[in-house]
């Protein structure tokens, strides 16, 4: 008897241990402050549906948004990418500054399906003091026929 009551104990500390330790429940780490960076942004101007693999069209919204409530960034570069690498098109030609919690958009129209697959988005900001690093998505649309479909990317700091 006294054995199941150990057996038990230890479980229930094991249980109890997991369930405390889980990702969940710990703190979120803290953000890293930057004064820059290049990020790389997942994009698909289409992808694949069917045993055919045929193409599904999509549009892309490439949304920037400035999460720091103090400080202005400013976007140096917001270049487009096809599937192997090459160069796209460049969306801005001068700096591009976001106030505080302010955003901005760049579309890729569903027509447009130079990027293939394998698209993306370099990104490059700046700024003057350390500052929460923006946050950079992605949004797909498609649709054809009674087929649609939209999903999200998240952009990925470079080193």
């Amino acid at each position: 008897m006294l054995q199941t009551i150990k057996h038990v104990s230890y479980t229930l500390l094991l249980m109890v241990l997991c369930f405390l330790t889980s990702p969940g429940l710990l703190a979120a780490e803290p953000i890293s402050l930057s004064q820059g960076q290049d990020i790389y942004v997942p994009a698909y101007s289409h992808i694949y549906h069917g045993n055919r693999e045929t193409p599904l069209l999509l549009s892309v919204t490439l949304s920037i948004r400035n999460i720091d409530a103090n400080n202005s960034i400013t976007i140096t570069k917001v270049n487009y990418h096809e599937t192997a690498g090459t160069l796209v098109k460049q969306y801005i030609s001068k700096p591009l500054t976001l106030g505080p919690l302010g955003s901005e958009r760049f579309i890729v129209p569903q027509k447009d399906n130079t990027g293939g697959s394998g698209a993306n988005f370099i990104v490059t900001w700046t700024s003057d003091r350390p500052t929460n690093p923006p946050i950079m998505e992605t949004v797909m649309i498609g649709t054809q026929s009674q087929l649609g479909i939209s999903f999200t990317s998240r952009g990925q700091p470079l080193q």
